[in-house]
């Protein structure tokens, strides 16, 4: 999908100009988060923008990020005005969907390491779920293109949180023994990037099952 073809469909709701705004981009709550001066929201404040955001994921995977207001809207339980409060165009809502995704893969990573006894279960669970969201993300790949203005930032928002993480997975497989050492966390990543490349529209590709082949070879031989 063509960035100035994503523009041209967004309508009155925004377009991905505003990506040009210095920081993340947009004048939302994504923008509003980035400055120093802003007051920390409410408890439930920040509750409700996340069942929002989730509700923006899930229908961005059914039917992508052009989806109407009003099915979002219709999925978070709340009226189209309460949308555009919380994101007043439609590229600050995807890039907001975008970090949250980003953060719940994050986050899932200190979860999987204490659930799996075996830290190399933890790495390729987490691998499993970094595959889903790139794999998922139906259409956010459009305001990640490299010649968007905003790319840089959000590019380094994707490493600065999920980079860590990986690496923290990595270490702790090898220094179980389970894994070799050679291998680092942006290598990895990068790979599985590329093995997922395209991999939502082709039913003929599966690339969890491919890149499980590539996590597997990490392991030491027995």
């Amino acid at each position: 999908m063509s960035t100035s073809g994503t523009v041209s469909r967004f309508g009155r709701y925004g377009t991905l100009s505003r990506l040009a705004t210095p920081g993340i981009g947009g004048s939302g709550a994504v923008n509003e988060a980035s400055q120093g001066e802003a007051r920390p929201k409410r408890a439930d404040a920040r509750r409700n923008e996340q069942a929002l955001l989730d509700a923006a994921a899930a229908v961005f995977v059914r039917s992508g990020v052009e989806a109407p207001v009003r099915d979002i809207a219709a999925e978070a339980g709340v009226g189209t005005a309460t949308i555009y409060r919380h994101f007043p165009t439609r590229s600050d809502l995807i890039i907001a969907v975008y970090r949250h995704q980003v953060d719940a893969c994050a986050e899932a990573g200190p979860a999987l390491s204490a659930e799996n006894a075996s830290p190399f279960s933890a790495l390729r669970r987490w691998i499993d779920r970094f595959v889903d969201f790139l794999v998922t993300k139906h259409g956010l790949a459009a305001v990640l293109q490299p010649d968007n203005t905003g790319f840089d930032a959000l590019h380094a928002y994707f490493l600065d949180r999920l980079v860590p993480v990986c690496a923290d997975l990595l270490a702790a497989a090898s220094a179980s023994g389970e894994t070799r050492s050679e291998v680092g966390a942006y290598e990895l990543m990068r790979a599985v990037g590329n093995l997922c490349i395209g991999a939502g529209g082709d039913p003929r590709y599966d690339a969890r099952r491919v890149v499980g082949l590539l996590v597997t070879g990490l392991r030491h031989p027995a």
